[in-house]
């Protein structure tokens, strides 16, 4: 079960982690990963555009974000590439059509510990940083920016720059 399984729980947030010899890496958090800006897609984005755009910019993978900031998921070129040639989806079909929605966040500053255990099991997390905005009324919204996407290929390289054995 689930709530038994300490990496489950400190992942979702519903324990500290108690691992007991840490890297020194363990307790650093997110943002020293100095993540560049993400490349974000909208919905209404189609499969031949997405591809074409993130072939052109260089990545593999982009969050996609409806305008209200809702994050919807993740798509990957090669996902996009294999579904219309597979037939399970159109160049003309949005993105949405080939966007994975099952993801995991992770803060800013919250823990490359933390940040460890959810690439154990995940391919990338998306990085949001939560801002409080207003709107013209004066009632206040706690709202998700996506900071970045992280890999495990990220937490790797800062690593091993920063060896301190």
């Amino acid at each position: 079960s689930k709530f038994v399984n300490d990496k489950w729980m400190i992942k979702n947030g519903f324990l500290n982690d108690v691992q007991e010899h840490k890297p020194w890496w363990w307790n650093i958090k997110v943002q020293k990963l100095n993540l560049s800006a993400p490349l974000i897609l909208l919905p209404e984005v189609s499969c031949q555009k997405a591809i074409e755009i993130l072939q052109e910019k260089g990545y593999d993978q982009a969050p996609v974000v409806a305008e209200s900031g809702l994050i919807l998921g993740m798509v990957t070129l090669s996902n996009t590439l294999s579904s219309v040639l597979a037939g399970n989806a159109e160049f003309s079909d949005p993105v949405t059509r080939v966007t994975y929605d099952q993801f995991s966040k992770i803060g800013l500053e919250d823990s490359l510990g933390k940040l460890s255990c959810i690439l154990e099991n995940d391919h990338f997390a998306i990085v949001v940083h939560e801002q409080m905005q207003f709107s013209g009324n004066g009632s206040s919204f706690m709202k998700q920016m996506v900071f970045g996407v992280v890999t495990a290929m990220d937490l790797l390289t800062f690593v091993s720059r920063n060896d301190k054995k």
